[in-house]
């Protein structure tokens, strides 16, 4: 019976970190600011001694400008690592503690400034919002879940058809979607971010239409991927910029150019 009742008092226990995301969503944080730093400062430092780095001055300099233009209007963290890496992968992304990887290929499909400020910001918001440790926390609650289960079905025939039910339940009832929220959440904070730094909120459309021509129409089906599809992220994009106040949407002009 204890072997039972023990794993329900380790959930119950770590439900603590209740908090509101940027939008106003409740987020569970089971982990410090601390521990979220280090591990990102640790998968920072392997990625960099796994991918090739761009050396290129003018190069870096045109993605450090857009990133030092965003951050400005962040609080927290301060002095942004910035590193960009030779690949034809089409992304980038932020890590906790305040690192940014920029991968080259994003640089054929974000041609102007604006469209890959709309990425940077994005991926900024990631950690702004603190939505890696609500990502890990999610993972850790459920594997608890998982464990709850399998006491529960310990003397029973079907325990391992039931565990692999819950399992695909899990991963298509709460994970998947969760992680579509917390994308969803990251292109609206991040247009306001890139649109509050002065860059033209416009372009966030104009590079997700890019994003769809460069895929060719190979992308999962929505209901099963992190992701929102392409058309929904434009139509969600084109909703809150109609909704960014007057002088948002009145760009300015900066110097970042390559």
């Amino acid at each position: 019976m204890f072997k039972q009742i023990l794993p329900l008092v380790v959930l119950s226990s770590l439900v603590v970190g209740c908090t509101a995301s940027p939008t106003g969503r409740n987020q569970v944080l089971l982990y410090s600011s601390g521990d979220m730093t280090q591990l990102g400062a640790q998968s920072f430092d392997q990625i960099k001694q796994q991918e090739k780095i761009n050396t290129d001055p003018k190069l870096n300099n045109y993605v450090q400008c857009i990133a030092d233009t965003l951050t400005h209007y962040v609080d927290q963290p301060t002095n942004w690592d910035v590193v960009i890496f030779d690949s034809p992968q089409v992304n980038a992304f932020a890590l906790p503690g305040g690192h940014i990887g920029v991968y080259t290929g994003l640089l054929k499909v974000a041609k102007t400034p604006s469209q890959l400020a709309a990425v940077m910001g994005h991926e900024i918001v990631h950690v702004t919002a603190k939505h890696s440790n609500e990502r890990l926390s999610q993972s850790k609650i459920t594997n608890l879940g998982l464990q709850v289960t399998d006491y529960a079905l310990q003397n029973q025939a079907y325990k391992e058809t039931a565990m692999q039910a819950l399992g695909l339940g899990l991963q298509y009832g709460v994970v998947l979607p969760y992680g579509r929220t917390q994308e969803s959440e990251a292109d609206i904070v991040g247009l306001e971010l890139m649109a509050k730094a002065g860059f033209d909120p416009e372009e966030s459309v104009a590079l997700w239409q890019n994003m769809a021509a460069a895929s060719n129409g190979k992308q999962p089906p929505e209901l099963l991927s992190t992701h929102p599809s392409h058309d929904t992220r434009i139509k969600d994009l084109r909703k809150a910029i109609a909704k960014l106040p007057a002088e948002y949407r009145q760009h300015k002009e900066l110097s970042c150019q390559y």
